[in-house]
């Protein structure tokens, strides 16, 4: 149990990556300054240097924590799914989190492209106290597939960025079609990689 400043600490943390969340969810990262996001907070703007660097380390780590509260939800779900095979798992997941992101546009907005550095940079290879731990859950998921599967971490990579990259356009400006249209493609895509990683045995 955290010391009293210890859970102080935390809350001015949390309440520094809520309002800069909405701040840079309404005005965009450009347009909203470090002053803003301490007044807005409460807090006095040097103080928000004994967190974050600055304005662009708050909205990485906001990127980090909000691309994993997403993944915790798709990875509770699939929890719950009853799915067994590696492939379905992987797109069920993707689906998952393509919803989530339709419904929440602001947030793709923020994340942009940079769903692979925030899912896969910070959760698989740092690791992240706060956060779930995406690497025991997607090497759970590996150690579980019905046949080996060579550089998963590779084959992962490349899943968060197609999917990352191709669902900003469709959901955002519907490029080259939209989500429903784009999404039979993209598992079709997904399930491919999965097949081209797929050891012998």
């Amino acid at each position: 149990m955290g010391t009293k400043t210890d859970q102080n600490k935390q809350q001015k943390k949390e309440m520094l990556l809520n309002t800069a969340f909405h701040l840079f969810t309404t005005k965009g990262i450009n347009k909203t300054s470090i002053s803003e996001i301490a007044e807005a907070s409460g807090i006095a703007k040097g103080t928000f240097y004994l967190y974050f660097t600055d304005k662009y380390d708050i909205r990485n780590k906001l990127i980090a924590h909000q691309s994993s509260l997403v993944f915790k939800k798709a990875t509770e779900a699939l929890a719950a799914s009853g799915l067994t095979s590696l492939e379905d798992k992987i797109v069920y997941i993707a689906d998952h989190i393509l919803d989530q992101l339709n419904e929440n546009q602001a947030l793709l907005n923020l994340i942009n492209k940079n769903l692979s550095w925030g899912i896969f940079k910070n959760a698989l290879i740092e690791g992240s106290d706060e956060d779930i731990d995406f690497r025991e859950v997607y090497e759970q998921m590996i150690a579980e597939a019905d046949i080996p599967i060579r550089d998963p971490e590779i084959m992962l990579f490349l899943i968060i960025e197609l999917v990352s990259s191709t669902c900003y356009s469709a959901i955002l400006y519907k490029e080259p079609v939209n989500l429903t249209q784009l999404k039979p493609h993209l598992f079709e895509v997904i399930r491919s990689i999965i097949a081209a990683h797929k050891k012998p045995l």
